[in-house]
């Protein structure tokens, strides 16, 4: 079972269609309702997966998944105004116009993440 549960408030000074869009740039199959309160549940990561890969971050996002862990589920932020072009960049503070809020539900959460964000780097022993 994986359940990715996303909000995202829309300002009025903000189009509706490009906070969806933003969305559903990781979260593709996210079914969203809402106009200023925009939520809605998905059921892929995929996508977010290969957005990582690209950008070349999956060890940061890794660190921020797994700080973000709380038994079967991980919560973060993602900053919606870099989302509305299709990149990532994790938010750790508040922002004027607001985050996309991210949980995701996994009953293997570590499989979850070690399948989107694998190392990329070699451990270094201890």
């Amino acid at each position: 079972m994986l359940e990715v549960r996303v909000r995202a408030r829309c300002y009025p000074t903000e189009d509706r269609d490009k906070v969806v869009h933003a969305i559903l740039s990781f979260f593709p199959d996210a079914e969203l309702s809402g106009e200023e309160d925009i939520s809605g549940i998905a059921h892929s990561v995929e996508a977010l997966g290969e957005q990582l890969k690209r950008q070349q971050i999956r060890d940061a996002a890794r660190a921020v998944f797994r700080r973000g862990l709380s038994g079967t589920s991980t919560t973060f932020r993602l900053n919606k105004q870099v989302a509305a072009v299709g990149r990532i960049s994790f938010s750790d503070e508040d922002r004027p116009l607001g985050d996309i809020e991210v949980d995701i539900v996994a009953d293997d959460m570590e499989r979850v993440i070690d399948r989107i964000a694998p190392h990329t780097r070699p451990e270094v022993a201890g």
